[in-house]
C-alpha cells in the first residue's frame, strides 16, 4: 500500500464504526467511511468536540450538523500546493488527501521527462491532479462534466499560483471529449483519470464503472502520444481491485506501447492507532526507462 506522508494540514486522527475523525487544518470534521468497519473505542476527545459531522439518511443523501463555526471555505496546503475546501453535499469537502501519493508520483515523472509533457486529466473534479501537474511544468487539459467543479478547479489553480500555466479547463462529457480529441489528432503523454462508480451522461445514459471502464480505456489508448509516459487510473469502486485494473491495462496498453503495469491500494495513516486506512486503489502503466 502507498501511504500519504507529510500532509501537515490534513490528519486522519481516528476511525471506527464507519466514521472517520479528521483535521482539515484547524477544522475538525466527522465523516462516514465504509472501510472503517471495526468498532474500536472512540477515546480521542475530539470525537466529542468536532466542528461538524455528516449524517447519512436512510432515504439517500444526508446532511451536515454543525457544532462550531465552520468557514464557508478555507485553504489546505500540501507541500507547495494550495487547495480550497468546504463541506458540501454527500459528505465531500472537495479534496481526497490520499491522492497526494499520486500527485507526487506524477510530478516526479513530469520533472524527469526532459521534455515538455502534455497531460489529459479526465473526471478531473476540483483539479488537485491538474494543479500538481501544472506546478511541475506540464501543459494540462482538465475535463469534467460539472461546471461548478470546474470553476472550483480554476479557483484552486489561482490559490496555488498556477492559473497562468498552460491549462485548458473544459466542461464536457469525458467519453465524447476523448472521441473528438482522437478525431482532431490531439495526443497526450500522461493520462490521468478518476472515474465515478456510477453516474449519468448528458443524454441520461447510465455510467457504471465496472461495465464501462474496459471499453473506455481502449478508447483512451487512441489519445496517447507516440512516446507516452504514464496512464494513471484511480478507483473507489469495490469491484475494481488493483489487480483487476492491472490486468485491463496490461491487455490494452502493453501490446501497443510496451512498458510495465503496477498497482496498489492507497491509504492514510491513522494517528490514534498507528495503522493505515485503505482509501481506494490506483493502477499505473508506465513506459520503461
Amino acid at each position: 500500500m502507498r501511504v500519504v506522508k507529510d500532509f501537515k494540514d490534513y490528519e486522519l486522527i481516528d476511525c471506527s464504526g464507519g466514521q472517520k475523525l479528521e483535521r482539515w487544518k484547524d477544522i475538525i470534521l466527522i465523516r462516514p467511511d465504509p472501510q472503517a468497519i471495526w468498532q474500536s473505542e472512540k477515546r480521542h476527545p475530539l470525537w466529542r468536540d468536532a466542528h461538524a459531522r455528516y449524517f447519512r439518511s436512510n432515504a439517500g443523501g444526508g446532511h451536515w450538523e454543525t457544532y462550531k463555526k465552520v468557514p464557508d471555505k478555507w485553504e489546505i496546503h500540501y507541500r507547495d500546493l494550495t487547495f480550497l475546501v468546504k463541506p458540501m453535499g454527500f459528505k465531500h469537502v472537495g479534496l481526497f488527501p490520499e491522492q497526494a501519493v499520486n500527485w507526487d508520483l506524477v510530478r516526479e515523472r513530469i520533472r524527469s521527462a526532459g521534455r515538455k509533457v502534455r497531460v489529459l486529466n479526465l473526471f478531473a473534479y476540483t483539479g488537485a491532479a491538474t494543479i500538481a501537474c501544472l506546478s511541475a511544468g506540464a501543459s494540462v487539459v482538465h475535463v469534467d462534466a460539472s461546471k461548478g467543479m470546474t470553476q472550483w478547479a480554476k479557483d484552486n489553480a489561482e490559490a496555488s499560483g498556477v492559473r497562468g500555466g498552460e491549462v485548458r479547463f473544459i466542461v464536457d462529457d469525458c467519453v465524447k471529449f476523448v472521441e473528438r480529441e482522437i478525431r482532431r489528432g490531439n495526443r497526450y503523454d500522461i493520462l490521468i483519470m478518476d472515474p465515478p462508480s456510477y453516474g449519468r451522461g448528458p443524454g441520461g445514459e447510465v455510467w457504471k464503472l465496472e461495465e464501462k471502464i474496459y471499453d473506455f480505456l481502449r478508447l483512451c489508448a487512441g489519445v496517447l502520444s507516440d512516446s507516452p509516459i504514464m496512464v494513471l487510473i484511480n478507483s473507489y469502486t469495490a469491484g475494481l481491485s488493483p489487480a483487476v485494473m492491472e490486468y485491463m491495462m496490461s491487455l490494452i496498453l502493453r501490446p501497443r506501447f510496451g512498458g510495465r503495469v503496477h498497482g496498489s491500494e492507497i491509504g492514510l495513516p491513522v494517528t490514534t492507532s498507528g495503522l493505515v486506512l485503505p482509501c481506494g486503489a490506483t493502477s499505473i502503466w508506465e513506459k520503461n526507462d
